[in-house]
């Protein structure tokens, strides 16, 4: 047993699947952030062109946050464990980020937004502060889940598998609950006090959304912190793990140094996946609703109608965007066996997310000839634009199961062969997750600005990076020694 880990056999199902349930509610968390936040803070009065800036609190918390709650949950020693002290203050600051950002419209008014100006500085700056704390929380609670995850298996291979198989599970079951609600116009119906005079029908979806989140969060982890017991963490070991020679931060750094050229290759390829992936994944249903709908944001009335029904149809999206995820999951390994081996597939599949990325141009295109032709009275489009739209969402979802297991698994192989252990080489292959993100928070209002507005400059952008990344990947991305698993559950975040 290693690094003072506690449990000295694997834990019955039954704990696993309690503790990986909490999987499901901050999963169902990130998909309203997917779904749902871009266009919300843009009816706050924030220009599309700046929105992408907010997004920036997800990279830097992840950079930051993660390893230091990571390392200090190895050395908690308070009485209730190492891992849920961490696990509970998480979930709670998760429910305070929650309700700020909900309800930062009614705040906002009760601190002296006009309702009359488009602007509204108050609620901005209310959404902004618990915009960063759902993001610290977040990045709080799922690092000490899965670390509970693995003290559970003891180090157990299969326990371990099983155990990221039914956390992969929960991911897709809050996935599918968030795009659902999101997808939902009458959500608000349930929450009849979230209409206020300063919350439209659309923010009180999102009220009424997140409010089921913080009842599915706390429900699941109040289950998991009470009945699944850790032992605590004794002194004599706390103070032996305090002499490693490096910290965490000082051994990513070694790790820098030391690493071989399949693993520089590996954090390129995943650096441009991650390029091409955040565009999408950012303005995905705020393209629905202005590009696809051709509602806008700020208008008339029925304008802003079209606008919330084209967002509610990219949640529906991400919905079937899920489900197809959870699918592909399933067999990722036999077919990666069957065309030649994981580098094959992960270039084949970012092919298939350069080509679907691409069609974006395409759909806005239709559907301008389309409102173009049948005059300036705005109805929702045909079904076969609609039908587009939501093919490219749901077979977007074949090359995400890829890029939520393959580099996650090259990465934990390439450096055990190197000497370096699994925590490690995810730390490396996070850089290379949360830095594109950055990348794409910074220029891809301004990008979009630059060409008139709109969300298909960064598009392309992310479309020219998977192309690079699928050459890469099959080019000059070495063969594993050996077949690995390639089970989603071992993929960070969302």
């Amino acid at each position: 047993m290693e690094n003072g880990d506690i449990i000295q056999s694997p834990s019955p199902l039954r704990k696993i699947v309690t503790v990986a349930s909490i999987a499901a509610g901050i999963q169902f968390g990130w998909a309203l952030q997917l779904s749902l936040l871009t266009p919300y803070v843009q009816t706050l009065g924030v220009p599309h062109t700046w929105a992408a800036f907010i997004w920036l609190c997800g990279p830097i918390s992840g950079l930051l946050v993660q390893p230091i709650v990571g390392y200090n949950s190895d050395r908690c020693i308070s009485r209730f464990g190492r891992r849920r002290p961490f696990i509970a203050a998480g979930a709670t600051f998760v429910s305070i980020a929650v309700f700020l950002i909900g309800f930062a419209k009614d705040i906002g008014h009760h601190a002296g937004d006009s309702l009359e100006k488009s602007t509204k500085p108050r609620a901005v700056a209310i959404f902004v502060v618990g915009f960063w704390i759902l993001d610290v929380a977040n990045n709080m609670l799922q690092g000490p889940c899965r670390a509970l995850l693995a003290d559970l298996s003891a180090n157990d291979h299969k326990k371990m598998r099983t155990a990221n198989g039914w956390f992969s599970f929960f991911m897709a079951v809050g996935n599918v609950l968030g795009y659902a609600a999101g997808s939902y116009s009458h959500l608000y119906k349930i929450f009849p006090f979230t209409r206020t005079k300063a919350c439209d029908v659309y923010c009180a979806n999102l009220k009424s959304c997140f409010t089921i989140d913080i009842m599915i969060l706390l429900l699941v982890t109040v289950t998991a912190i009470t009945t699944v017991k850790e032992d605590p963490l004794t002194k004599q070991v706390q103070e032996e793990e305090t002499k490693a020679p490096a910290p965490f931060i000082g051994e990513i750094v070694t790790a820098f140094k030391t690493l071989k050229k399949p693993m520089w290759i590996l954090l390129l390829v995943t650096c441009l996946n991650w390029i091409a992936w955040f565009p999408f994944l950012l303005f995905d249903t705020d393209w629905m609703g202005t590009e696809v709908y051709g509602g806008k944001v700020k208008g008339n009335a029925h304008e802003v109608k079209i606008y919330g029904d084209g967002v509610r149809a990219g949640a529906l999206g991400l919905m079937i965007n899920s489900i197809i995820l959870g699918l592909t999951s399933l067999v990722l390994e036999p077919v990666g066996r069957l065309i030649g081996g994981v580098k094959n597939l992960w270039g084949i599949v970012n092919f298939i997310l350069c080509a679907c990325l691409a069609s974006t141009v395409l759909i806005t295109k239709i559907a301008e000839a389309w409102r173009k032709h049948n005059g300036p009275d705005l109805v929702h489009p045909p079904l076969n634009i609609k039908g587009y739209a939501l093919a490219a969402f749901g077979l977007l979802g074949v090359p995400l199961a890829v890029t939520y297991s393959i580099p996650f698994a090259l990465a934990s192989i390439y450096c055990s062969n190197a000497g370096g252990g699994q925590g490690l080489s995810l730390g490396v292959l996070n850089m290379s997750i949360v830095i594109p993100q950055m990348f794409v928070s910074v220029v891809s209002g301004p990008l979009d600005a630059a060409f008139g507005g709109g969300n298909l400059p960064a598009f392309v952008l992310g479309s020219i990076a998977a192309a690079v990344s699928a050459f890469l990947a099959m080019l000059a991305l070495p063969n594993p020694p050996k077949q690995i698993s390639l089970s989603p559950g071992m993929a960070g975040g969302h």
